[in-house]
């Protein structure tokens, strides 16, 4: 029944907040209309909150959480559940702080659809350990919300051969966790979206991405491809959401 929108990124350099991504959500939403905004990534909610112009500009009602009496109601009663990007520490922080994590897993499989950006893309996955942010704010636990059995990696940038810097790259770092970890990893790229529904897993926009396994040499996946075998590994790792 689960039906993700998973974006590398909110804004792609040259256009507007989800203007890239604007075709692909009126597709995946179809009819509807109401969308549930969780703005707990950035410190400034009511600043944040002011993309809600983008939604009503897409003919979409809108509503955050910070604003909700009730938040667990507003989830149920949601057509759409979008989380936007900002600092992933924060955002955990804040859903388990507000008790979000099983009321959002719950709507998810029944299948309300989830839109996630960048930080939002991070906690659909089981931690967020593939996170490159600065711990701001301890979370009271690492555990995210699980909807998928794999890790995203946002905002993936390649090793810079010309480069003198001497800090790791992202694929160092996502090896690293590899080496810890058993969840695949997937690094997208700028501009790029998982869309996972029916059972499957569809690599869209313009760019490949990298497919990262433990004990396995990563692997370039090009747009348009079919991952549908990273929701195998569901079935082998314990305590993920049906």
């Amino acid at each position: 029944m689960s039906r993700l929108l998973l974006i590398s990124n909110s804004t792609l350099h040259g256009s507007g907040y989800l203007d890239h991504a604007e075709a692909e959500i009126r597709d995946f939403i179809g009819k509807r209309v109401r969308v549930v905004f969780i703005p707990y990534a950035l410190h400034d909610r009511g600043a944040y909150c002011e993309q809600d112009g983008r939604f009503r500009k897409m003919g979409l009602e809108f509503q955050s959480v910070h604003n909700a009496s009730n938040t667990s109601r507003a989830i149920e009663q949601a057509e759409i559940i979008f989380i936007g990007g900002g600092n992933t520490f924060r955002l955990l922080y804040e859903l388990h702080r507000n008790q979000m994590i099983e009321p959002i897993r719950r709507a998810v499989r029944a299948g309300t659809p989830y839109i996630g950006s960048s930080a939002g893309s991070i906690v659909a996955c089981p931690s967020l350990k593939t996170t490159k942010d600065m711990p701001v704010i301890q979370p009271f636990s690492f555990e995210a919300l699980n909807l998928v059995p794999f890790q995203v990696s946002p905002h993936y940038l390649d090793p810079d051969p010309t480069s003198t810097h001497m800090g790791e790259t992202q694929e160092q770092r996502i090896l690293q966790f590899l080496e810890e970890n058993e969840e695949p990893v997937v690094g997208l790229r700028e501009g790029s979206i998982l869309r996972v529904e029916g059972g499957e897993i569809t690599l869209k926009g313009p760019h490949s991405a990298r497919v990262f396994r433990s004990g396995a040499q990563p692997i370039e996946t090009p747009a348009g491809s079919n991952l549908s075998e990273l929701l195998l590994q569901r079935s082998s790792l314990a305590g993920l959401v049906a």
